[in-house]
């Protein structure tokens, strides 16, 4: 039997399920994570909601009682993939039939009640918007033997929600908001998370605060479009920014992802003025370097105006590093067009790039486009992409061999008595340490430098 709670207004609240299930014996979910930062940071929610009814985070599907699939729909083939592993967990349920499997994150709110036609081992699927309903969710699905699909979105509430993350260590991501209102004509967030909804700034500031005392000292901003983050009471990005730094005892500040046709000189001060908190790492990405294929996807800039705010940052904020995303092999894409995104390499100084062969998306404009570029070409090109960075890249890091860092140290690896932290550019570094260096910050000289990480030692 299928029920289909898409409509359902019941608002049971967790507390109320909670009390229901604390004499219960505690029981375990794995949770598979799949993509952005904001699918992390949903999972960690997830742990901690269903915590709350007993069941606790296992490592293994088949220690399990419950197991979630939190998936990803931004690249291609990520149906499949939800299909693929779901059916890998097909005998631990015929073992253990009792074993409820639900899929949440983008593709269940793509597909909603479909993933239950199509793959029968499932019990239930959830939305980005319904993840607070979770603890219930599961709680009929076992006590009312029932498939149940939950994917509606909210757009009527205000966007309350609190940071629920069990264990943040040092550093941890705090979502300032959701959706996107830009529609890309690449891209499937706008209708798998929904239109733009920012938090309350009190909320954040709060959130954040709660977070120092537990020992975090690095919070990452995540949102679709961060930069265009506006408050209930109208304030921006950037006094979300001057507030973090002057009312909480943060020591580092990141944030992720902002859109470059939001990034203004204002925001630019805000980081030089204040780089002793917020770190000087700026994730700017591109897609495209070419015009017509910018305006193609709806990004709302050209290649010239997109390399003014990226030359703007760089004078503004003086040894700040770079990072981007590029997509290969788009609808239309010429051999000339292509190389306007090769040559961007060459004025901009990315440091690490995140690229991708073009894959259609449902929903989305460019899926609908009749030239599309074929897979061979499109894999030929991201080959090439990837090796022009490589040269810059080895380039651009030479230049910290021999600098010392400042690193906030993340993690002790008692297998090989070495530390793991970033510098304020955001590099990662490798050195020898010790357990109480985690949670320090510490200067580190570099000896050898990689594209990806470096390796130093505490001076």
């Amino acid at each position: 039997m299928q029920t289909d709670k898409s409509n359902d207004q019941t608002n049971v609240s967790t507390s109320t399920v909670a009390n229901a299930e604390t004499k219960a014996a505690r029981e375990g979910v794995f949770i598979s994570t799949y993509g952005c930062q904001m699918n992390v940071h949903d999972t960690d929610r997830m742990h901690a909601l269903l915590e709350m009814i007993n069941i606790e985070q296992v490592g293994r599907p088949e220690d399990a009682s419950v197991i979630i699939i939190n998936s990803c729909s931004v690249r291609e083939k990520a149906v499949h993939k939800v299909h693929s592993e779901a059916g890998r967990y097909r005998k631990l349920k015929n073992k253990n039939p009792n074993l409820k499997i639900g899929v949440g994150g983008c593709v269940g709110q793509q597909e909603k009640g479909n993933l239950l036609k199509d793959v029968p081992v499932l019990d239930f699927v959830f939305g980005t918007d319904t993840i607070d309903k979770l603890p219930q969710i599961v709680q009929e699905v076992r006590k009312q033997n029932t498939k149940i699909t939950s994917a509606r979105f909210d757009h009527v509430s205000p966007y309350q929600i609190e940071t629920l993350i069990k264990n943040p260590g040092v550093a941890t991501f705090v979502n300032i908001m959701k959706g996107c209102d830009n529609f890309c004509t690449f891209c499937v967030v706008p209708f798998t998370r929904g239109r733009e909804r920012s938090r309350n700034i009190e909320e954040i500031i709060q959130d954040v605060q709660k977070l120092t005392l537990r020992g975090v000292k690095e919070v990452t901003l995540i949102g679709q479009n961060v930069n265009s983050y506006k408050s209930d009471h109208g304030e921006g990005f950037g006094d979300l920014l001057l507030r973090l730094t002057k009312e909480t005892n943060l020591e580092r500040i990141r944030y992720t992802t902002p859109h470059p046709k939001d990034f203004n000189i204002e925001l630019a001060h805000i980081m030089r003025d204040h780089r002793e908190k917020i770190m000087e790492y700026i994730h700017l990405p591109a897609q495209s370097g070419n015009t017509e294929i910018l305006e193609r996807m709806n990004r709302g800039y050209t290649r010239e105006e997109y390399l003014a705010k990226a030359k703007m940052l760089q004078s503004e904020v003086p040894g700040a590093t770079f990072s981007t995303d590029l997509i290969v092999g788009f609808p239309g894409e010429t051999e000339a067009q292509f190389e306007d995104t090769l040559s961007l390499l060459d004025e901009v100084p990315f440091e690490s790039i995140y690229a991708f062969k073009y894959s259609p998306r449902p929903f989305t404009k460019a899926a609908k486009f009749l030239d599309q570029v074929p897979e061979d070409i499109k894999s030929e090109r991201l080959t090439r992409l990837f090796a022009k960075h490589r040269e810059i890249a080895h380039n651009l890091t030479r230049k910290y061999e021999g600098a010392t860092l400042r690193v906030l140290v993340e993690e002790y690896h008692e297998s090989d008595g070495g530390c793991f932290g970033r510098s304020t550019q955001n590099k990662s570094i490798h050195f020898k340490g010790s357990p109480e260096l985690v949670g320090q910050t510490v200067n580190v000289k570099i000896n050898c430098a990689y594209p990806s990480t470096l390796h130093g030692e505490i001076v």
